[in-house]
């Protein structure tokens, strides 16, 4: 038996199926600055993300009759903005470390606890390369597993676990106050 989520947005929801201009900006409203924040993360770039975010939502509200309600609305949208950031970063042919993969033994350090601002830990991630934030944000933000990320990517599993590490051991270095590492 399938399972259908309860959609809170439904009534919305079957409102843009039927081309009501108003519900469709309602539903932007309700979901463009978390869609926008998904889209900063990966590309790294203001712009970028704010024109991933329209064609996103353009795209979402061209296919939501393809919306089954399997997953919520916010899912369906997210996966989708995500989709559209990576092939944004693939266009740019943005550039992974090379990984020697019989030498994968790098050790996941524990974060030290230390109380650092929201903005200070953002400015940190923003000045990662850009193969290192994408993949990070995947893995922390976004929830993907290291199989979803390589696949996504088109990398090996064992790179997006390197890329993964290295952007940790880079942020901590820079959070740590070695703010000329670049």
């Amino acid at each position: 038996m399938e399972t259908v989520s309860k959609n809170i947005h439904q009534e919305i929801i079957e409102q843009c199926r039927a081309g009501n201009r108003k519900a469709q900006f309602q539903l932007y409203e309700r979901y463009y600055r978390g869609m926008y924040n998904i889209s900063l993360r990966l590309t790294g770039n203001e712009k970028d993300a704010e024109d991933i975010m329209q064609e996103a939502f353009l795209s979402a509200f061209h296919k939501i009759g393809t919306y089954k309600g399997e997953a919520s609305f916010g899912s369906w949208l997210k996966s989708i903005v995500i989709n559209r950031s990576l092939d944004h970063l693939k266009k740019k042919k943005v550039e992974f470390v090379p990984v020697n993969e019989r030498n994968m033994d790098m050790e996941d350090e524990s974060w030290e606890s230390e109380a650092l601002k929201v903005e200070e830990v953002k400015k940190a991630i923003s000045r990662l390369p850009d193969g290192y934030r994408t993949v990070l944000s995947l893995y922390v933000f976004e929830g993907y597993d290291h199989g979803k990320i390589s696949k996504a990517l088109g990398i090996t599993n064992s790179a997006s676990r390197t890329q993964y590490l290295r952007a940790k051991l880079r942020l901590k270095e820079i959070l740590s106050g070695n703010k000329d590492i670049f």
